[in-house]
């Protein structure tokens, strides 16, 4: 129920911080034409991913994911995320798990087309022998970006594999 709650709670933020960025750009005078004029187009990352885990049987995720983006307007981007994630058990007593997340998110630019906010949902597919299970994944997270490089921390939520995550994520990204 605590979970629930919780995740309830984040997402509800998420909401906030993505309505509060329209109503900053209707302030602003972003206009219409400005927004059609937006060389839309798709972007390429690829991230490392690491970091500290809240769950009792692992203490450490390490990954590396690829990340495909659509950009709508200079201000909000579509996501389309997969890749691997390694959680570490404790010593002797957990094996460790290994599964592989695919997410889709929205991507809002809330400061100087810098800072952003990212919210994505999917599934994480659990590959590691002892685990079979597929588990919900949900990941509200805070990040910069420039042409080349985006730096992000997300905290991600997993339904089933007890092992919710703190990651900090660095990519390389390109237009394509």
């Amino acid at each position: 129920m605590r979970r629930l709650l919780n995740m309830k709670g984040l997402m509800l933020g998420a909401l906030l911080l993505l309505g509060a960025n329209g109503i900053a750009q209707e302030i602003s005078g972003t206009s219409s034409e400005a927004i059609n004029n937006y060389d839309q187009g798709f972007r390429l990352g690829f991230a490392i991913n690491a970091g500290p885990t809240t769950g009792d049987y692992f203490n450490f995720a390490l990954g590396g994911d690829v990340r495909l983006q659509y950009d709508l307007t200079q201000q909000t981007s579509l996501t389309l995320t997969t890749g691997y994630t390694h959680l570490f058990g404790e010593e002797d007593e957990i094996d460790d798990l290994g599964f592989i997340p695919v997410k889709a998110g929205f991507k809002a630019f809330v400061w100087e087309d810098r800072f952003y906010v990212l919210g994505e949902v999917g599934a994480g597919f659990a590959v590691t022998s002892d685990y079979d299970e597929t588990s919900f994944l949900w990941s509200p997270g805070i990040g910069y970006a420039n042409d080349v490089i985006d730096i992000s921390l997300r905290y991600e939520g997993m339904n089933d594999f007890n092992a919710d995550q703190i990651a900090l994520r660095v990519a390389y990204g390109f237009k394509l």
